[in-house]
């Protein structure tokens, strides 16, 4: 942090922003360790042994394994007491299986056991007290980004469509709960950009107050996998166009004609491939003032655009009030929005 124009006191809580910072960091890596080499340490024996009778809540039974799995000691390690006072007590969220099941989509569609090419369509699940990602994450004004962390105590099986033997998508709690508010914002003329299983398409062909739902989507074997097995369960699947192109030469170049009234990106697999992707995608929302525009785990999105714009934002920045705003999200959208104009 080089910057002259912020003040001694502004310095100082920069200083602290760095130390937040860091705290996410090390929280965020070791719930990654966890979720990518041991998400099912905990089990319906171990909750019950550690919690007789059943007297304490099951959530708070869990976040206190699941911090001493991450190797947390907060009794004699300061940090470690902050870290799970301030991120995972706040992380750990129990699911209701049964809640879930009404989500209509998984009432209405039945997904076969079939393969195309190197695609599969199959169900998944998760066993009881598997640890995931449940939702997008949680920012505090302070700038701590807390993830929301899910269990089931019970098995629940989810359906996904696999690549080569991996899975590529799949219709999970974390993807339900992250898509909710780009389907209740859908009117109009609708564009979504990724297909999957169909998911988004599915529940926002259903609003009366959506005309029409065009899919782009650049794979010749998800959209027959599609075509042949999910849409002929739609309601309404004369609602439904597809169009086989590049999302990004499609928003440049043929969207701006059609005058979408909403559109949703969902390109990318999750959060680690996706900030490229989104930053490209935010640049050419200029060739479509007519359309609105969401994104898939945008918040997490920005969280690493966040960081890497951090050191950069500080330097410029005349006062911490003036950091704070450019690190909101808010702040973010208009920076990746700043992008030099699609090349024809």
């Amino acid at each position: 942090m080089n910057n002259s124009k912020l003040s001694a006191a502004d310095r100082a809580k920069v200083e602290d922003l760095i130390k937040i910072r860091e705290r996410n960091n090390n929280y965020a890596w070791m719930l990654c360790d966890y979720l990518d080499q041991n998400p099912c340490l905990i089990t319906k024996e171990l909750m019950e042994e550690s919690n007789p009778g059943g007297i304490l809540p099951a959530e708070a039974i869990y976040t206190a394994l699941l911090t001493g799995f991450c190797g947390l000691n907060p009794e004699e390690n300061p940090d470690d007491r902050i870290l799970l006072n301030d991120y995972f007590r706040r992380s750990v969220v129990k699911l209701d299986a049964k809640a879930y099941a009404e989500d209509p989509y998984y009432k209405n569609i039945r997904i076969p056991n079939v393969k195309f090419g190197r695609w599969e369509l199959k169900y998944e699940h998760y066993k009881a007290y598997e640890a995931f990602v449940c939702d997008e994450m949680i920012l505090d004004p302070d700038f701590k980004e807390i993830q929301r962390i899910g269990f089931f105590d019970c098995d629940f099986s989810y359906p996904a469509v696999m690549e080569d033997g991996h899975e590529w998508m799949a219709i999970k709690p974390n993807e339900t709960a992250t898509i909710t508010f780009a389907v209740n914002a859908a009117h109009g003329k609708v564009a979504t950009f990724g297909l999957g299983m169909g998911y988004y398409p599915y529940l926002v062909h259903l609003k009366p107050n959506v005309e029409s739902i065009t899919i782009i989507e650049r794979s010749a074997e998800v959209i027959e996998l599609f075509k042949t097995h999910i849409l002929p369960q739609f309601d309404h699947p004369e609602k439904v166009r597809i169009v086989q192109a590049d999302a990004f030469e499609y928003a440049a170049k043929q969207m701006p004609a059609e005058r979408f009234d909403y559109a949703f990106a969902d390109t990318w697999r999750d959060v680690s491939d996706g900030l490229s992707m989104y930053l490209r995608m935010k640049k050419l929302e200029y060739l479509n003032p007519h359309t609105e525009f969401s994104y898939w785990v945008e918040e997490s999105l920005l969280s690493g655009y966040r960081w890497q714009m951090f050191d950069s934002i500080v330097d410029n920045a005349a006062t911490y009030d003036e950091v704070c705003r450019c690190l909101s999200d808010d702040g973010l959208r208009k920076f990746a929005a700043m992008r030099i104009k699609f090349e024809k």
